[in-house]
């Protein structure tokens, strides 16, 4: 019964590692400013990981940049829904996409704070 369930589990696990890297082989195909921001992380990681001087620098500067990968998938998530329903105009719609954009130039801005103060103060 143990191995029964631990298959199940180990299933479901690579089920959903398949669905997260197809999420985000989506997200990069079909969204500039995701393939943008990606650009950005792969020189924000390597000079957050020599600028911080402690482990927990190292992790607020990395960790930001990947905060607005993150925001940004969900993002491209809620406008691929709205999408979805039509191109018509909405307001709910509309204001759903704002939301989702407002989301990521916090994100953005978080960033923005987070790499000032560690690397000034």
């Amino acid at each position: 019964m143990e191995k029964h369930i631990s298959n199940i589990f180990q299933r479901r696990i690579v089920k959903s590692y398949k669905y997260s890297l197809q999420g985000l082989r989506a997200t990069f195909q079909k969204e500039e400013a995701f393939r943008v921001e990606v650009l950005l992380a792969f020189v924000l990681f390597p000079l957050g990981l020599y600028l911080g001087a402690t482990s927990v620098e190292k992790v607020l500067l990395v960790g930001s940049v990947v905060l607005v990968l993150i925001v940004e998938v969900m993002n491209s998530a809620i406008e691929s829904v709205v999408d979805r329903f039509g191109s018509e105009q909405n307001e709910l719609s509309g204001r759903a996409k704002d939301q989702g954009s407002a989301a990521v130039l916090l994100s953005l801005l978080l960033v923005l704070l987070v790499w000032a103060v560690v690397l000034i103060a």
